[in-house]
């Protein structure tokens, strides 16, 4: 069975997908760029605070759906530029102390909005 999961407390999809999608005990959340749900906007300029962002955002999307950041299995890390690698590693740790999840991260060519960085997580219960 599937279900859809959309919060206020998350930013709206720019495009046809949902926030997130839950099947068979498995949370698939869309990638989350930095964008300020109250505003609609990214605000931040540099790497940690739009990575704080992104984290708040997924955070209200497990939250809605009734999961944790303990729950999360896996992260997939869009990065306009590699160079950011490090000060998004520094607010990406705050979250993630221990058992944490598998992860992959990479630069792209360019992401949505002129955003620094994506994150798309999933999580199971």
């Amino acid at each position: 069975m599937k279900k859809i999961i959309n919060t206020p407390n998350g930013p709206a999809a720019i495009g046809p997908y949902s926030q997130a999608v839950e099947a068979n005990g498995t949370l698939y959340i869309s990638g989350q760029l930095p964008i300020n749900p109250l505003i609609g906007k990214i605000e931040a300029t540099e790497i940690t605070s739009q990575t704080e962002q992104v984290f708040a955002n997924i955070n209200a999307i497990l939250t809605e759906a009734g999961y944790t950041f303990t729950d999360v299995v896996k992260s997939t890390v869009f990065l306009s530029d590699i160079a950011d690698f490090a000060g998004m590693n520094e607010v990406y740790k705050k979250y993630y102390l221990t058992e944490c999840p598998a992860r992959s991260a990479f630069a792209v060519k360019a992401l949505p909005l002129g955003a620094l960085v994506e994150i798309e997580t999933i999580a199971a219960k």
